[in-house]
């Protein structure tokens, strides 16, 4: 078990405690490592850290528009748009309006699908599962499913490719904290699971090694009739989740993980109070992450930390460089008497860096950079 080198100093002005009370006037930026889980110091500067006029060069914050991405009518999540991947994980958005003429199976990992619109029926080996908006589904690696929908379907899969999701730990807060396991909702061998059960062909398409293989039965394979164990497919809802908060601290992202596997962190930024103590920041703080790469899908409410931002956009912010509010929601963020925020945002913090596709790069809004300009402020020429 390897232990970091912990050294508490302090130079120049100090305001004791990260995120509070901080020095009229100054800008507090955190630099912290392993993504929140590790030790961090607390810079305090005279300017905000994101407060440039220009930037050139590849690493920059990106915005994309997912919602401008295509769908498809073919009902088959192998079709999905990929966006973003590293060795670790895979990340695909799916929208279409039709039913899965076919099953699947996915040997590369375990699946987790974000529901960000639509609803409908999920079966699989295990049974059979309503889903509707703001679900999550976890399906175990070599899992058989398919969904019929009630209305069109958006999206968001996020694939492990390394091993199992896993709940994090929760610690002193125990293991009820967050969401207690009982609100998760594993399938049941329903009245609809049988009901689809029968002698009609159907075919399976097995995904192994990125490549597609086509097996056809001659019944509907999933005709299980009972079983037993400690693998299945779980649904969680967002609306379920019970965020961490504390009236007097800005609690990192780290506090609303959901999903942890191996090489990234899937967290659910949920509705809440906002910070009440006068010296409290009420938004997140400035951050050089500098050992992850962020990734926020944005699902619905008001963001209050970014400014232009609508339902079905995704964040993008490499790790190297610093990020924060921006300064018009820092400003209001100050002034506005606000008690509660709404927004509800998946987050997806990676260990290793990510590769965007060209299909999201296509719907990039590349004056994002410049929301964090002070108002007036103009690049050099």
């Amino acid at each position: 078990m390897r232990k970091w080198i912990e050294f508490p100093l302090c130079e120049g002005d100090d305001y004791r405690q990260a995120h509070c009370d901080m020095p009229a006037g100054s800008y507090e930026r955190e630099l912290g490592r392993e993504g929140f889980f590790g030790p961090a110091s607390h810079m305090l500067h005279s300017h905000p850290p994101t407060g440039w006029i220009d930037w050139d060069g590849p690493l920059r914050p990106h915005l994309y528009d997912a919602n401008k991405l295509a769908g498809s009518d073919a009902g088959n999540p192998w079709n999905a748009t990929p966006i973003m991947d590293n060795a670790q994980i895979r990340l695909r958005v799916w929208k279409t309006a039709a039913n899965m003429p076919m099953l699947v199976r996915n040997g590369d990992g375990d699946e987790l699908i974000f529901i960000h619109h639509g609803s409908g029926d999920f079966f699989c080996d295990y049974g059979h599962l309503r889903f509707r908006d703001g679900d999550y589904l976890l399906i175990p690696r070599g899992t058989m499913w398919r969904i019929e929908l009630d209305e069109p379907l958006f999206a968001l899969l996020i694939e492990s490719r390394d091993g199992a999701y896993q709940l994090p730990e929760r610690g002193i807060l125990g293991p009820h904290a967050v969401f207690d396991s009982n609100v998760l909702r594993t399938p049941k061998m329903d009245d609809a699971f049988r009901a689809q059960q029968g002698e009609q062909q159907w075919r399976l398409q097995l995904k192994r090694a990125q490549r597609i293989s086509t097996v056809t039965y001659p019944f509907n394979p999933l005709d299980a009739i009972g079983w037993h164990g400690n693998v299945t497919v779980a649904q969680l809802n967002w609306r379920d989740i019970r965020p961490l908060m504390s009236h007097r601290y800005h609690l990192p992202p780290s506090a609303h993980a959901t999903f942890i596997a191996n090489g990234f962190v899937v967290c659910t930024f949920c509705p809440r109070p906002i910070e009440s103590d006068p010296g409290a920041l009420k938004v997140p703080f400035y951050h050089s992450n500098d050992d992850y790469d962020e990734v926020l899908f944005y699902h619905r409410g008001d963001f209050f930390s970014r400014d232009n931002i609508e339902q079905g956009m995704i964040t993008f912010h490499p790790a190297g460089f610093p990020h924060g509010p921006h300064p018009k929601a820092l400003k209001k963020s100050q002034q506005d008497p606000k008690t509660f925020t709404d927004e509800v945002a998946v987050m997806i913090d990676t260990r290793f860096a990510l590769n965007v596709s060209d299909d999201l790069q296509s719907t990039e809004n590349k004056k994002y950079i410049d929301s964090w300009r002070a108002p007036g402020a103009e690049a050099e020429e």
